[in-house]
C-alpha cells in the first residue's frame, strides 16, 4: 500500500495513552474516549474497505444523503455495507487491534433509503472499546475484505492481535 493511500485511510491511533491517567477510557476519569477508535467501511459490493472518521458522527460517506429507518425491511433493495468499529491499544509488543465489531447498514440510493439499527451500532461501539471482537454476523466476503484491510493497514497490528480476532475472520 502506497504511504499516500496510508494517510489517506489513517486510524486514530494511540493519540493520548489511555492508561496515563488523563481520564481517558480505562484512565479512571469516568469519561470514555473514543481517541483509538477507527471506523471502516466495509463495502463487499466494490470489494474495499477504508477508514471513514466521518462515520463517528454518522456521516461517512455512504451515510450521507439517504433517510434512515430502523426497519430493515424497508429497504429491501439497499446495498450491504458494514461499518466495522475497530479499536486500537498498545502493549508490550506494540501497537494492535484490541476490538473489532461490524454493524450493518444497508443503502437504497435510488429511493434514497438506508437502513441502520442505532443501538446496534452503539452497543458495537461499546463492545470494541472494551476489546471485544464482534464479526461472527458478517459475511464470508466482508470478513476476508476487513482482514486485507487491517493487514494491509499494519501487518505488526495485525501480527500483535489476538488469536480471537485472527481466528474470527478468514485467511
Amino acid at each position: 500500500m502506497s504511504s499516500d493511500k496510508k494517510k489517506k485511510n489513517a486510524f486514530t491511533i494511540i493519540k493520548d495513552d489511555p492508561t496515563d491517567g488523563h481520564g481517558g477510557y480505562g484512565g479512571g476519569g469516568g469519561v470514555i474516549s473514543l481517541e483509538n477508535m477507527s471506523p471502516v467501511i466495509v463495502d463487499p459490493n466494490e470489494n474495499e474497505a477504508y477508514v471513514d472518521m466521518d462515520a463517528m458522527h454518522a456521516r461517512s460517506k455512504v451515510e450521507r444523503r439517504v433517510k434512515w429507518t430502523h426497519e430493515r425491511d424497508q429497504v429491501l433493495n439497499g446495498k450491504l455495507y458494514w461499518i466495522v468499529w475497530v479499536n486500537v491499544e498498545r502493549n508490550e509488543s506494540g501497537k494492535f487491534y484490541s476490538g473489532v465489531a461490524g454493524s450493518e447498514i444497508r443503502v437504497d440510493r435510488e429511493n434514497k433509503r438506508a437502513y441502520k439499527y442505532m443501538p446496534e451500532h452503539i452497543k458495537h461501539m461499546e463492545k470494541s472499546l472494551k476489546g471485544k471482537i464482534i464479526v461472527d454476523h458478517m459475511d464470508d466476503h466482508s470478513k476476508k475484505l476487513l482482514k486485507d484491510f487491517l493487514v494491509d493497514f499494519d501487518e505488526d497490528m495485525w501480527n500483535n492481535s489476538s488469536d480471537e480476532l485472527k481466528d474470527a475472520l478468514p485467511e
